[in-house]
């Protein structure tokens, strides 16, 4: 897939206020600081499209981008991150949560994970809620720029080994690094992929 074009639509507090369309949709979720921005600007090959940020938590809306005039990406808030007030941080997660079971047009969430870092608890137990909610799903190993190929491959093992105890098929997978642009092709390949079979089941 060829991007010719990406543009920065819309913020979003919850679901009611999200954009009225009919473009498929793929989200972009995970842990606080793990690269969604970096990737989503890697993806569209537009540097400042999604503003990155050292500080977690900085992406605190539903964030849509229309690509091609004909689809869409959406840069969701980090779970788990920090420096929020209790509530507020409740209300995210309420917000997306509703969005990720609820939102008609989405087509698949890419969940996020640090190649670097063993499974941590909270990826995992973001996982099993996104089994229980019955949506399609993807991993995206990021920074693997940042350590051996080994290693990375290491860290995905012991996710399969773990994510196997209340899984019977893996989700895909795919490595990516925002930095050498690694993944990118699969990626979008992949997504063109999903958005031909919905068109041919709409039909």
């Amino acid at each position: 897939m060829k991007i010719t074009s990406a543009e920065f639509e819309v913020s979003a507090p919850d679901l009611a206020q999200c954009p009225k369309w009919p473009l498929p949709e793929f989200a972009l979720i995970g842990r606080s600081n793990v690269g969604k921005s970096s990737l989503l600007n890697a993806l569209t090959q537009r540097r400042d499209l999604a503003k990155v940020s050292d500080l977690p938590g900085k992406t605190k809306l539903i964030n849509f981008f229309v690509i091609n005039r004909s689809w869409s990406l959406v840069d969701l808030p980090g779970y788990g991150y920090a420096k929020v007030g209790k509530q507020r941080s409740l209300e995210f997660g309420e917000a997306v949560a509703t969005f990720l079971s609820g939102r008609r047009n989405l087509k698949y969430i890419f969940v996020l994970i640090d190649s670097r870092l063993e499974p941590q608890q909270i990826d995992l137990e973001f996982l099993r809620w996104l089994d229980g909610e019955d949506v399609p799903f993807a991993l995206v190993f990021t920074k693997t720029d940042k350590q051996s190929a080994s290693k990375g491959l290491a860290t995905i093992g012991q996710f399969q080994r773990v994510m196997a105890e209340w899984r019977a098929e893996m989700p895909e997978i795919f490595l990516s690094s925002a930095k050498t642009g690694a993944g990118r092709t699969e990626l979008l390949n992949f997504i063109q992929d999903v958005i031909k079979k919905a068109g041919r089941q709409a039909v």
